[in-house]
C-alpha cells in the first residue's frame, strides 16, 4: 500500500495574507511529501502490514519494532497534515455557526473562551506539535495538545479541529512569533468542515 500526498483544494496563495504562499508550498510539497516518502519506505520492509493510515497511527505498539518510530513520526505527519489542509479556507466566516457554535458555547461558556483556551494550548506546546479540539472517549469536547506528529486518535479521541505549531508551518512569515501565527490562523479556519465533522460524530 503506497500512500500519497493529497492535492490541495485551493492554490498556495489562497490563504494570504494570513498564511503566505511560500510557506504553504514548502509545507505541502516538501514537508508533507517527506512524511509520505519516509512512511512508504518503512512499510516496504514489511509488505504484510496492509493497514489503513488511521490503523497505523492507532496501533503503533503492534507494528514491527524496526519501523515503529518511523511510522509514528511519518504516518502521524501524513495523517495530521491530510487533516490540516481540509481545515483551511479563506472565508468571511471567522467563527462557527450552527450546532458546533452552540456546542462550543455550552462546553466553554462562549466562543471567545474556547478560542482563548485553544490558542493557549497551541502557544504552550513546547517545541513542535499540535493543538486539538476533539471528542474524548465519553463524547465530550476537549482541548489537548500533542508533541511532534502524535494524534489524539492514538488515545481514543476523535479530533475535529487541529492546528500545526511546528516552526515549518509559520517561520518564514512570522519567524519566532508563534502567537501572531495562531492569531492569524483563526481567519482561515474552515468552520463548515468542522461543523460537518461535529455532526458526524456528535
Amino acid at each position: 500500500m503506497l500512500f500519497t500526498v493529497p492535492e490541495l483544494r485551493y492554490g498556495y496563495d489562497a490563504l494570504e495574507p494570513y498564511i503566505d504562499a511560500k510557506t504553504m508550498e514548502l509545507h505541502h510539497s516538501k514537508h508533507h511529501q517527506a512524511y509520505v516518502d519516509n512512511l512508504n519506505a518503512a512499510l516496504k520492509k514489511h509488505p504484510d502490514v496492509q493497514w489503513s493510515l488511521e490503523d497505523l497511527v492507532k496501533n503503533y505498539d503492534n507494528l514491527p519494532e524496526d519501523i515503529r518510530t518511523i511510522v509514528r513520526n511519518n504516518g502521524g505527519g501524513h495523517l495530521n497534515h491530510s487533516f490540516f489542509w481540509l481545515l483551511l479556507q479563506k472565508t468571511r466566516e471567522q467563527q462557527p455557526r450552527g450546532d458546533i457554535a452552540r456546542a462550543l458555547e455550552k462546553r466553554f461558556g462562549s466562543f471567545e473562551n474556547f478560542k482563548e483556551q485553544f490558542s493557549q494550548a497551541a502557544k504552550a506546546r513546547f517545541g513542535s506539535g499540535w493543538a486539538w479540539l476533539s471528542f474524548d472517549a465519553k463524547g465530550d469536547l476537549v482541548i489537548t495538545s500533542t508533541a511532534n506528529q502524535d494524534n489524539p486518535i492514538t488515545d481514543g479521541m476523535q479530533p475535529i479541529l487541529g492546528l500545526d505549531v511546528w516552526e515549518h508551518a509559520y517561520y518564514l512569515k512570522y519567524n519566532n512569533r508563534r502567537p501572531d501565527y495562531i492569531q492569524a490562523w483563526w481567519n482561515v479556519v474552515n468552520w463548515a468542515y468542522v461543523e460537518e465533522l461535529y455532526k458526524k460524530l456528535a
